[in-house]
């Protein structure tokens, strides 16, 4: 079974880029006064006796109990350090339901068919997740990577997640609303200012530290600043400088050749460039390639008729390294004054970005 991700199920712009190889951290315990500890009592409708049911981490999906349907109800015990997600999945296959887990005594009804929807009662946490999600449950389309933005409808987001920030800054639930704050914004420094108002032992949690590390990654090039300036060659061995696009729109896009990701998100790119070529835009590739043939293989291929730069160094990239290029797709739009615009422009949103400048 494919493992289960809380990050990639609940933000679906993760999950569509070519991601740097790292290696892997251990998490640190927390050391909090706790409870007694949970108890899970479950009843689901259409399952048999003898099923498997089991609990997943949330944050990695990895499997943390498992037992098995007994006079048609499940249970599961045992003891948290601090709220958290869980996965309780019927014989390790969808639908799965998502429970934010707190040390108290849980009762799950529900359906085989449609599990993810089961009633869940007797968690404070679960039941302030739920005020969340179906706060912006109209507005859940503006989170998809691809939507076309809604200006009145990202105003209603901001005010749901900061009200709900400022109402429980003590809640475990409450870094995800800083999370979908950020989604919409894109804004590190208003979303920071968001962080700052949860307690100090939320921003101990895992999810709050996930936060943290994102705005300090947002802040190094963030918008409103000044790119600077990198000297590459192009696929002739000339030297290409970014500032020598000063005066013109520009969309500095990291790519390669062997990322399906960028390949896919291509034809989009290419179409905008057409569109506003001809209204001071321009696009610079910098690939993180290796090999000269693929690269150049795969700028004609895709028709990508704009200039291009690399050193053949792969994710050493000296470019990439110096803003920290960590996945790709992944693109700045800067103006002819050389300040970042905006970031990460995919699907409809690059080109509704484009329209709005380039009238």
């Amino acid at each position: 079974m494919k493992q289960i991700f809380l990050l990639v199920l609940l933000f679906p712009l993760f999950g569509t880029s070519q991601k740097k190889p790292s290696a892997k951290v251990s998490a640190k315990p927390i050391a909090v006064k706790i409870a007694d500890g949970y108890e899970i009592t479950g009843e689901v409708k259409g399952v048999v006796d003898g099923t498997s049911i089991g609990m997943l981490n949330g944050q990695t999906g990895a499997p943390e109990l498992e037992t098995t349907v007994k006079d048609g109800k499940f249970s599961f015990k045992g003891k948290l350090p601090v709220p958290d997600f869980k996965i309780i999945i019927i014989e390790k296959k969808p639908p799965y339901l998502t429970l934010f887990l707190d040390n108290s005594r849980v009762i799950v009804n529900g359906t085989k068919e449609t599990f993810d929807n089961a009633t869940v009662t007797g968690s404070a946490s679960h039941a302030s997740f739920l005020e969340l999600n179906n706060s912006l449950a109209p507005y859940q389309q503006q989170f998809l990577e691809n939507a076309v933005k809604d200006p009145r409808a990202d105003s209603q987001i901001k005010q749901l997640c900061e009200n709900f920030v400022k109402n429980n800054p003590t809640s475990y639930v409450s870094p995800l609303a800083v999370i979908r704050y950020f989604q919409i914004t894109k804004d590190a420094l208003l979303t920071e200012q968001l962080y700052n108002q949860l307690s100090a032992a939320i921003k101990e949690s895992a999810m709050s530290k996930y936060i943290a590390q994102q705005l300090s990654d947002a802040k190094r090039n963030a918008i409103g600043t000044v790119m600077p300036d990198f000297l590459q060659a192009d696929t002739t061995g000339k030297m290409i400088a970014l500032s020598s696009f000063r005066g013109k729109y520009v969309l500095i896009d990291f790519w390669a050749s062997w990322c399906r990701p960028c390949r896919q998100e291509n034809p989009n790119i290419v179409n905008n460039y057409v569109k506003f070529k001809d209204k001071n835009f321009t696009v610079l590739g910098v690939s993180l390639d290796k090999a000269k043939p693929a690269w150049i293989d795969a700028i004609n291929m895709d028709g990508l008729n704009w200039p291009h730069v690399s050193d053949l160094q792969g994710w050493s990239n000296a470019v990439a390294q110096q803003f920290q290029i960590q996945s790709i797709p992944q693109n700045f739009l800067i103006g002819p004054d050389g300040k970042i615009i905006a970031k990460d422009l995919r699907g409809p949103a690059l080109e509704q970005k484009l329209a709005q400048l380039l009238k």
